[in-house]
């Protein structure tokens, strides 16, 4: 059993590095890959790569939650937007403590990809320089609150913040009550 831990998470740490090579920021794509990616029941980080061939995965896909069909990270964990940025504005209204509960969805992809989504994927650069994943223009975001792929806490918190459907089109439905 420990050799199977050790070999998986030799595994995982090669993902991890593999995961960090990148290209150039400001790329727009609406091709969808067709490699499927893995979920795993832990968060992960935004760009964790959940698939454990060599083929690349997928930046974002789609689930089935109680708000309908909405974009989700290799991972599962769910997807914000934030209606006080401004559409193809390249930068992000949430700043300073902003992100620390609503930390922005990265990518080291120089063309980020999507599976099950329509809208058009770019990125635009945080202020330290890393890509932060757009859909249809829009910066996207994690909420902090949602711990387990599924989780969808952040949907309508102070009216401002909502998941994003597959067209990449906010989904405004019932405030969560926060």
């Amino acid at each position: 059993m420990k050799q199977h831990l050790g070999t998986g998470l030799a595994a995982l740490a090669l993902m991890a590095a593999l995961a960090g090579c990148g290209g150039s920021p400001g790329t727009t794509s609406t091709t969808a890959a067709a490699t499927p990616s893995a979920t795993s029941p832990a968060p992960a980080s935004p760009a964790a790569t959940g698939s454990p061939t060599a083929a690349a995965a997928v930046d974002l896909k789609t689930a089935t939650s109680s708000a309908g069909t909405i974009v989700v990270d290799a991972k599962g964990m769910s997807v914000y937007f934030f209606t006080k940025d401004v559409k193809d504005s390249g930068t992000s209204a949430c700043t300073g403590a902003c992100l620390t509960m609503w930390p922005p969805v990265l990518s080291t992809a120089a063309t980020p990809s999507a599976e099950g989504v329509s809208g058009t994927l770019g990125t635009i650069a945080t202020p330290d320089g890393a890509k932060q994943m757009t859909l249809n223009g829009l910066p996207l975001y994690y909420y902090e609150q949602d711990k387990n792929p599924g989780d969808i806490l952040g949907q309508g918190v102070s009216d401002v913040w909502y998941l994003a459907n597959p067209a990449g089109e906010m989904i405004k439905t019932a405030s969560t009550g926060y």
